[in-house]
């Protein structure tokens, strides 16, 4: 089974999808299984400026060891807080800091991140970051820092989470043991040749990461995974 046919599969059944949510954007993607508001379909110019960069770095985070309503929420209240920026943030207490996060879990240490990053995003001064200063950065590692470079600086790597896992696992692409730096590659190699420039490919990396995890959670969120999943027939 090829990679890109996965991709294809995923894309004529649900269509784009319009990553990364930004709060305060309207835009909407009734194929999504979940929270379907904030998505920005076919529109690639986003991030559109250093505060959505931050916004998409500041969801990276929190979205470790946790659900990405629950990555939402503590977005909004941030915003209410009207402290959804560096500067808002570095202004705000502490606790009120911790209290905001909440309800992504683990708000002690995540303050401490965010806090981290805010200073390494600064002395970026509008820089894009490489991906071994990110993983410099206090609990940024490859998940959080493809993440980062893929959706807020718009750079050509593969994210990996979770969801994919499970379904190249079902699909038997992998195995149990395999590291995150092999299904990196297997995914960046299998898809070489299938986009034109940098930017077709950042779209394609962008679109194949949304779709994997709008499929998953529809087949592979509670056991036994993948059944059911129309990607078993390819």
């Amino acid at each position: 089974m090829k990679i890109y046919q996965i991709y294809t599969s995923l894309y004529l059944e649900y269509g784009p999808q319009g990553w990364w949510p930004l709060i305060n954007y309207e835009g909407k993607n009734t194929s999504k299984f979940g929270k379907q508001e904030a998505y920005h379909k076919q529109d690639y110019s986003f991030p559109r400026n250093s505060l959505e960069i931050f916004e998409v770095c500041l969801g990276s985070i929190l979205t470790q060891n946790t659900s990405f309503t629950s990555v939402i929420q503590s977005l909004h209240n941030l915003n209410k807080a009207g402290a959804l920026s560096p500067k808002g943030i570095k202004n705000m207490p502490l606790e009120t800091l911790k209290t905001c996060i909440k309800p992504c879990g683990y708000f002690n240490q995540k303050a401490k991140y965010i806090l981290e990053f805010i200073y390494f995003f600064e002395d970026l001064q509008g820089q894009i970051p490489n991906r071994e200063a990110l993983l410099r950065v206090l609990a940024i590692g490859e998940e959080t820092a493809d993440s980062i470079l893929l959706f807020a600086y718009n750079r050509p790597e593969f994210k990996i989470d979770a969801y994919t896992k499970r379904i190249l696992l079902d699909l038997e692409l992998i195995n149990e043991k395999v590291k995150y730096k092999e299904m990196k590659k297997l995914m960046e190699d299998s898809l070489e040749g299938s986009y034109q420039d940098e930017k077709e490919q950042v779209i394609l990396y962008q679109e194949f990461h949304a779709l994997l995890v709008n499929h998953a959670k529809e087949f592979y969120s509670k056991k036994p995974y993948g059944e059911g999943s129309f990607l078993r027939k390819l």
